[in-house]
């Protein structure tokens, strides 16, 4: 709509002399009818008055909404801090804690053999479970590898149905690299482990309590393949793999450095996806496979990663939660849950490359995991 002035109202002149007087009109008056504008004027009214009613009503359900969900995150807080008081580290926490399992979950099927000349071989790796399927870049599986060559490996957790491996080979869209080709298009060693339960495997799924254990196993296993700088081993995973790798790290400081994309702060908040313990809000259940809670008990250091646009809330609540120097959080902007994977990857892959020295030197930026470098 144009913005169009009124022009301005004209004075009144003032009375010269006296005005003849008009003839009184005794007849009944009749009512005056609005004008077109009085209706318009008064439907605008009553719109407005109830567009600041709904206004109001919503944002005092916001507010509640708001107030409620900050009361059961303090809860949430105060419960895992008794249990951190009691136990004093996740390790001990998860010792000390005796899990109930929902009935096992359908088997998803083995997974499928790596195409002919594809950059993986399926080979297993033996857990507490038993042994399990991974793939595992192909010179390392068959051999051929030099051994001599010490390179950098890593282990990366996919996201969704962590337990379970499907196809990671060929090409990958770039919006959604959910199998970190940039790391191994920069000649890094990489391994996708099954866990517990998965694909037609032994073991039950836990939800990221004992799937833990099989991780470090799949460490243990690519450490002592040849060609492999076993000072030199990585850890990765993506959303639910992400909170995965976030709790290995909790426990374990078997990894050089651990780049978590898209974790959450309390497992809780996947809605009940993925969440194999009975009751699923038993809270007890959820402290110990929740990393909001443990961030002070990682001691190499930690990436958490995730675009603006994807839980991105969660990386501010993982932030909030502990003042670990070793603890590193990243909100990248105008990316999401998973068009940050391919360019991230690409400037975490040239830092582990040049991450040669005795100790871990990487260093990330928010403009190095936007733009690739």
């Amino acid at each position: 709509m144009s913005d169009r002035s009124l022009p301005p109202r004209r004075p009144r002149s003032a009375p010269s002399g006296r005005q003849a007087s008009r003839p009184r009109d005794s007849s009944p008056q009749r009512p005056r009818k609005k004008s077109n504008s009085q209706v318009g004027w008064w439907i605008l009214g009553l719109s407005g008055g109830g567009l600041v009613l709904c206004i109001l009503c919503c944002g005092g359900l916001m507010l509640a909404a708001y107030q409620q969900v900050e009361a059961e995150a303090r809860l949430r807080q105060e419960q895992a801090a008794k249990v951190a008081e009691r136990t004093g580290s996740l390790r001990a926490a998860v010792a000390a804690h005796a899990s109930t399992l929902g009935p096992p979950q359908p088997s998803a099927g083995p997974p499928p053999e790596p195409p002919p000349g594809s950059e993986f071989a399926l080979v297993s790796y033996p857990a507490p479970v038993g042994e399990l399927p991974a793939y595992l870049t192909a010179e390392v599986a068959d051999g051929t590898i030099d051994p001599g060559e010490k390179r950098p490996a890593i282990v990366w957790i996919t996201g969704g149905d962590s337990n379970t491996i499907g196809p990671v080979w060929g090409p990958q869209e770039r919006e959604n690299d959910q199998a970190a080709s940039a790391l191994r298009d920069a000649g890094i060693v990489m391994m996708f482990p099954s866990l517990r339960g998965g694909n037609a495997n032994p073991g039950q799924r836990e939800g990221f309590l004992g799937e833990v254990e099989d991780i470090l196993a799949a460490a243990e296993y690519l450490a002592r393949q040849p060609g492999i700088d076993a000072d030199r081993i990585y850890l990765g995973g993506h959303s639910t793999g992400g909170t995965l790798a976030a709790l290995v790290t909790e426990r374990s400081d078997r990894f050089r450095a651990t780049f978590a994309f898209g974790p959450v702060a309390d497992i809780r908040d996947y809605g009940g996806s993925y969440i194999y313990h009975v009751p699923q809000d038993a809270a007890d259940e959820a402290i110990v496979r929740s990393p909001g809670y443990w961030l002070n008990d990682v001691r190499t250091p930690l990436f958490l990663i995730e675009g603006e646009l994807g839980n991105a809330s969660s990386i501010t609540e993982l932030a909030e939660a502990t003042d670990n120097p070793l603890v590193h959080t990243f909100i990248v902007p105008g990316a999401d849950h998973f068009d940050v994977l391919a360019p991230a990857n690409e400037a975490i892959a040239q830092e582990i490359v040049a991450d040669d020295g005795p100790t871990c030197e990487i260093a990330l930026s928010v403009d190095a995991l936007a733009e690739g470098r």
